[in-house]
C-alpha cells in the first residue's frame, strides 16, 4: 500500500486518497490545489437505491472547493465516480462529505450558512471568494434542510402583527406561536386575504383547536380569525393600545397645548420638545427627566390627565380577574369621558367596542411582545443585507433566526 499523503490527515475525503497537491497564485490570492484519486477496490454506495458496489461505469473529474487551509483557499480535483449498479445501472456514488453535482463540499456549505446567520450574503461571499448568488444557493438550501416543514399540530395560540418589507407603505404578516417562540408563517400584505393562506394550511381541525389569537386592532386579522377560528378568543396587545393612545391622545394634546402657547416661545419650545419625554415610561426616564416630567405636567393640565390616564389604561392588562377588569374599565372610561379633553374622548369612544378583547387578556395573559422582538430582529436582518429582492430567502433566514424553542 503506497504511503497516506500528509495532507490526507486533515482532509476527511472518504474514499479517496490525495495523489499531489501544489499552491499556485490567481488574481493575486493563494490557492492550494489538492487532486484526489479513488481508492480502488473500494466498495462505493449507489446514490439511486444506496447498495453497495465495486464495479466503476466511468470517472469525469470536477474542481470542488473546500472549506480554506490558513490563508489558502482550497481547490479539490476530485474524479467523480459513477458507478456500474446492478439495480439502477450506471449512477453517481453518493458520498458523505459532497452532495451530488455540487460544486462545494458539505462542510464548506455548511460553514458558509453559519456565517451567513451573522453577515451579509455579499461578505460572506468576499471572505470565501466565493460567486454570491452560489453563496446565497447554500445558505437557502441548508435553511430548507435543517427547518424542513413547519409543525403546525398542537397550536393552541398564535400571535399575529405586520411588518414594513419595503419603503413606500409596504407591509408582511408574521405569525408566531408565543408559547415555543417559533415563527410559523411569513406572507406579503397584511389584508384578509393575505393572511387566509395560513388558515387555509392550518385546516379545519387544527382552526377548531385553536384557543386565543393575540394582534393588534387590526380589522382584517380579526375577520379571519373569526371565520376559520370560531374557538379563539381576541386578545388586544398592550403594545399596540398603548402606542395607539400615544399618538392620538398625547400627542394630539400635547400639539394643541403648543398651538395655544404661539406668544410664549420659551414655553412652546419646552411642550414641543416634550414628545419623547411623554411616551416614555417613568422608569425609562434618564436622571433629571422626572424633574423635567414633573415640572411639564405641573404646568399642563390637560398633559397631567391624559398622561396619568395613560398609566390607568394600562393597568386594565394587570387583572387576572375579568370583573375586576370589567369594573376598571367602566371607571377609566367615564374619567376619560368626563375629562373634557376631546381627543381623549374621541379615543375612549372608539376603543370600547374593542372591550371584549381586553378583557380576554385576563384569561390568556399573552402580548406580541416576542413579535415586537422579531420585528426588531427582521430590521437586523433587512439592514445587514441591504435588503432583500427575494420574498422566500427572506422568509427563511427570519424562520431561522427563530426555530423554535427545543430545536
Amino acid at each position: 500500500m503506497a504511503p497516506t499523503h500528509p495532507i490526507a490527515q486533515l482532509g476527511g475525503w472518504e474514499g479517496y486518497a490525495v495523489r499531489e497537491d501544489h499552491l499556485e497564485s490567481r488574481d493575486g490570492k493563494s490557492w492550494w490545489v489538492i487532486r484526489l484519486e479513488p481508492i480502488r477496490g473500494q466498495r462505493r454506495c449507489c446514490s439511486g437505491c444506496g447498495g453497495f458496489t465495486t464495479a466503476i461505469h466511468d470517472i469525469q473529474e470536477r474542481r470542488v472547493r473546500d472549506l480554506p487551509v490558513f490563508e489558502h483557499a482550497v481547490e479539490l480535483i476530485v474524479p467523480r465516480v459513477r458507478v456500474a449498479c446492478s439495480r439502477c445501472g450506471p449512477k453517481l456514488e453518493r458520498l458523505a462529505w459532497l452532495d451530488a453535482y455540487s460544486r462545494v463540499t458539505r462542510r464548506l456549505a455548511e460553514s458558509v450558512s453559519r456565517l451567513c446567520q451573522v453577515a451579509s450574503v455579499l461578505h460572506v461571499a468576499r471572505h470565501y471568494q466565493l460567486d454570491w448568488k452560489t453563496v446565497k444557493a447554500l445558505d437557502r438550501a441548508y435553511m430548507e434542510r435543517t427547518l424542513g416543514p413547519v409543525d403546525l399540530d398542537g397550536i393552541e395560540v398564535i400571535a399575529l402583527d405586520e411588518f414594513a418589507i419595503q419603503k413606500g407603505h409596504r407591509y408582511a404578516t408574521v405569525i408566531v406561536e408565543p408559547i415555543r417562540k417559533r415563527v410559523l408563517w411569513i406572507g406579503r400584505g397584511r389584508g384578509r386575504e393575505d393572511v387566509r393562506p395560513f388558515f387555509e394550511l392550518l385546516g379545519p381541525q387544527r382552526c377548531a383547536k385553536l384557543q386565543a389569537a393575540v394582534m393588534d386592532m387590526n380589522a382584517a386579522y380579526e375577520l379571519e380569525v373569526r371565520r376559520h377560528c370560531p374557538n379563539a378568543a381576541i386578545v388586544y396587545d398592550l403594545f399596540h393600545v398603548v402606542a395607539k393612545y400615544g399618538r392620538e391622545v398625547i400627542d394630539r394634546v400635547r400639539v394643541d397645548r403648543a398651538n395655544e402657547l404661539r406668544n410664549d416661545r420659551r414655553q412652546r419650545k419646552v411642550v414641543k420638545g416634550a414628545r419623547w419625554l411623554l411616551l416614555k415610561n417613568r422608569h425609562s426616564l434618564r436622571p433629571g427627566e422626572d424633574v423635567t416630567l414633573d415640572e411639564l405636567l405641573a404646568a399642563n393640565h390637560d398633559l397631567f390627565v391624559v398622561y396619568v390616564l395613560r398609566d390607568a389604561l394600562k393597568d386594565l392588562w394587570s387583572y387576572r380577574d375579568p370583573d375586576i377588569a370589567a369594573r376598571a374599565w367602566r371607571s377609566w372610561y367615564r374619567k376619560a369621558l368626563r375629562s373634557g379633553i376631546e381627543p381623549l374622548r374621541r379615543f375612549a369612544r372608539a376603543l370600547r367596542p374593542y372591550l371584549p378583547g381586553i378583557l380576554a387578556h385576563c384569561r390568556y395573559p399573552l402580548g406580541t411582545n416576542l413579535i415586537e422582538g422579531i420585528n426588531n430582529r427582521i430590521k437586523v436582518i433587512k439592514r445587514m443585507a441591504y435588503g432583500f429582492r427575494d420574498d422566500a430567502y427572506f422568509f427563511l433566514k427570519i424562520r431561522a433566526a427563530y426555530p423554535g424553542i427545543g430545536r
